[in-house]
């Protein structure tokens, strides 16, 4: 399997469970962006459309249970920062967009844009079984994938042990089984402890 990843968008246990609820984070707001009311965003979305294309979007803002809805008017990618910037709509200057920093972009699980042939969503790899694929010894569980160059496995190999960050990539990780739920890993010497 030729598996390409894609950041639909979870990373973490808690946007898991939030997908469970019926939400997908795309992305975080890091800063305003001028003086108009455009907000910056770290995106978790492979998917350029969810900042690009007006229409309805959620925020969920820190500490907050539920999502407000708010429509997206426009965004842009800006490339040597990697993020993107965005208007919403009623937003119009640089105190309203600083209100909104570290609020997190949602948009319903239902949105999960379909996937090519050998393409996987990043987040259905959290909770899966990582196994050496030699011994077939058990090493852990994917409790959380960390954005990166290329994406890392954050694996929980004991309760109350440090986890392993392992790289997301064919060489070290072959297999990925999502309807058996189990990952299997060739770790390269000092990988794991």
């Amino acid at each position: 399997m030729n598996a390409k990843f894609s950041s639909g968008g979870t990373h973490s246990p808690n946007q898991a469970q939030e997908a469970a609820l019926g939400w997908i984070e795309i992305g975080t707001i890091v800063s305003p962006q001028g003086l108009n009311g455009e907000v910056r965003i770290y995106p978790d979305s492979d998917f350029p459309e969810r900042f690009e294309t007006p229409g309805q979007r959620w925020l969920l803002y820190p500490d907050t249970p539920e999502p407000q809805a708010i429509e997206l008017i426009r965004g842009y990618y800006l490339n040597s920062k990697g993020l993107y910037v965005v208007q919403f709509a009623g937003v119009t200057g640089r105190s309203q967009a600083e209100a909104l920093r570290g609020c997190r972009v949602l948009v319903p699980a239902s949105d999960r844009p379909t996937l090519e042939a050998g393409e996987i969503y990043v987040q259905d790899l959290i909770g899966l079984e990582v196994f050496d694929q030699q011994t077939q010894e058990l090493v852990g569980s994917v409790v959380s994938i960390i954005p990166a160059g290329n994406d890392l496995l954050e694996v929980q190999t004991q309760p109350g042990q440090p986890t392993v960050l392992i790289p997301l990539v064919r060489e070290i990780v072959p297999v990925m089984d999502l309807d058996n739920k189990r990952i299997e890993i060739t770790p390269p010497p000092g990988l794991l402890p």
